[in-house]
């Protein structure tokens, strides 16, 4: 069907089959979720799956209208293949520990009683001095005055302030590193 030089019918014909679409689509969410999660945690404020849902939709649906595979069929079976291992991985992660613990890590202390743990800070690819901008964006300026930090499963670093007698704090969040 020809309608004003735009043909329904070859826009739909996947030129790629849809099974190789859907498997390119598992293996590509894996394995860029495997690197996000362990090159850039710290480093975003969101979770990292619905970091990379955001930027692999944005990217499958860009290649199916810009016509880099020509079909709408394959930009559409893409997407919903993304989406989907993006639900499977959170109900998995809801049944599974070491799935929910991979998705959502456990928090990470960079400091502790006023002192930076560097061994934690080097794991996590932070220096002093990126640690301390995020204390100054909280309005600490001194390392003595936290009573303990972390960076959390989401990638934000939280700190808890010291108070007056410096045995308990409050938690606050911070965005980034």
């Amino acid at each position: 069907m020809n309608l004003l030089g735009f043909d329904l019918a070859q826009a739909l014909t996947p030129d790629v089959s849809l099974l190789e679409t859907v498997v390119r689509g598992i293996v590509m969410y894996l394995t860029i979720l495997v690197l996000l999660r362990y090159l850039i945690r710290g480093r975003t404020s969101s979770s990292m799956p619905d970091l990379l849902v955001i930027v692999l939709i944005a990217d499958a649906a860009q290649n199916g209208m810009a016509a880099q595979y020509n079909s709408l069929t394959n930009g559409v079976v893409l997407v919903a293949t993304i989406i989907g291992m993006s639900t499977l991985l959170d109900w998995l992660g809801q049944r599974i520990p070491a799935v929910e613990q991979f998705i959502h890590p456990a928090p990470r202390q960079l400091i502790a009683d006023g002192q930076f743990i560097k061994a934690r800070l080097s794991h996590e690819l932070m220096t002093e001095d990126e640690m301390m901008s995020q204390l100054r964006l909280q309005g600490v300026e001194r390392v003595e005055d936290v009573k303990a930090s972390y960076l959390e499963g989401t990638g934000e670093v939280s700190v808890i302030k010291k108070d007056q007698t410096g045995d308990s704090g409050r938690r606050r969040s911070l965005g980034g590193k």
